[in-house]
């Protein structure tokens, strides 16, 4: 990587180790791996040709399940937002992708188009998070109707938890009571509510698939738990390069605005990521990046291509140093804290000029 200015290196046997950590947890579950957003920011194809032990993929949009189709994915690929109109039906069918129904408009559409073969539909109601999903009262009639269609080959009944990743909130109870209270009217034997949060701590509620997503990437979706804490596997590890080094007077200022001041004579390093790259451009004071093991404060704000770090605990540093934004010894949960964000965010925001660095290497 010496000639590289910025890279995500992808450990794959941690994101194997991360699936076969949901397998533990949900062994009576089939598995539905979520890889949207470009697998999470990590690359669908090569996530998804990782986790072949999954039962099935999930994506957002048809273009994601497009990707993976003619990247050569055999698995089942799900399209969680469901199609957008008769063109992406008439494709999804004659593809084999599986379709979520989330809406009466979607329901139409199914119905009333012709389709060269019959779809895999996963039925959304909407349970309380109020965001996608039929009302609860549609649900068996619609269940039924599916059932009887021609159209469709299989259903699954399913729903999506709003603050499952909130220890006790008096929501989950209540979308699960209501989930399953549907499953039994709908006497459904293939049902799916348990996104990541759920699969670690909702072991009543996981049915017959799972949908992990976050913790695939080995992330935490709880706030107050780490990733380790939860045996998994940090995938991503998000590295940059020195490429300046200066001493900066007392007194003197670095960076647009001039918001942050030497208080005494500062060796300054410059390093090759900036918000172009994905890294944020509001994180806090306290931010932290790590160079040779030793954490070195993020000073000034973030440019678009660099940042800069107080580096003067440190010795005599080579130019092309690498410097870990994010991965082993400082974890994503940190630095979204620091960016008053979420693990999630950071990972989907690294953009595509940063190489991403596949490996192979067994844990």
């Amino acid at each position: 990587m010496e000639n590289t200015r910025a890279w995500a290196e992808i450990d794959l046997a941690a994101l194997r180790h991360n699936l076969q950590e949901v397998r533990r947890l949900a062994p009576r579950s089939r598995v539905l791996s979520v890889i949207k957003s470009d697998g999470y920011g990590h690359g669908s194809v090569r996530v998804a040709q990782a986790l072949l032990g999954s039962d099935a993929f999930g994506v957002a949009t048809f273009s994601e399940a497009l990707i993976l189709h003619k990247a050569g994915v055999k698995a089942p690929l799900l399209l969680l937002e469901g199609v957008m109109d008769a063109d992406q039906l008439q494709q999804a069918s004659a593809l084999g992708f599986q379709i979520v129904v989330h809406a009466q408009w979607q329901l139409d559409l199914l119905f009333n188009t012709p389709i060269p073969e019959a779809v895999a539909v996963w039925l959304k109601i909407d349970t309380g998070m109020h965001r996608l999903g039929l009302a609860p009262a549609d649900c068996l009639a619609t269940w039924n109707r599916l059932q009887r269609s021609d159209k469709v080959q299989s259903v699954v009944l399913m729903s999506h938890l709003g603050c499952a990743d909130e220890s006790a909130h008096p929501l989950t109870d209540e979308q699960c009571a209501r989930f399953t209270e549907l499953v039994d009217r709908c006497a459904a034997t293939n049902a799916s509510l348990a996104n990541s949060a759920a699969v670690l701590t909702a072991p009543d509620h996981h049915y017959q698939w799972v949908r992990p997503g976050l913790m695939l990437y080995g992330a935490s979706p709880l706030p107050h738990r780490s990733a380790s804490n939860v045996n998994l596997k940090p995938v991503m590890h998000l590295q940059a390069r020195i490429f300046s080094l200066r001493t900066v007077c007392a007194g003197d200022s670095v960076g647009y605005g001039a918001t942050w001041r030497a208080l005494r004579d500062t060796r300054v390093a410059i390093v090759t990521i900036g918000y172009g790259d994905g890294y944020p451009r509001h994180i806090n004071s306290q931010a932290q990046v790590l160079i040779q093991n030793v954490r070195c404060p993020v000073i000034g704000r973030v440019s678009m291509d660099m940042l800069a770090v107080d580096v003067s605990q440190l010795g005599a540093l080579p130019l092309h140093t690498p410097v870990t934004l994010w991965g082993p010894g400082l974890p994503i949960e940190e630095v979204a804290q620091w960016a008053g964000t979420i693990n999630y965010e950071l990972m989907c925001q690294v953009t595509q000029r940063v190489a991403r660095v596949y490996s192979e290497a067994e844990l």
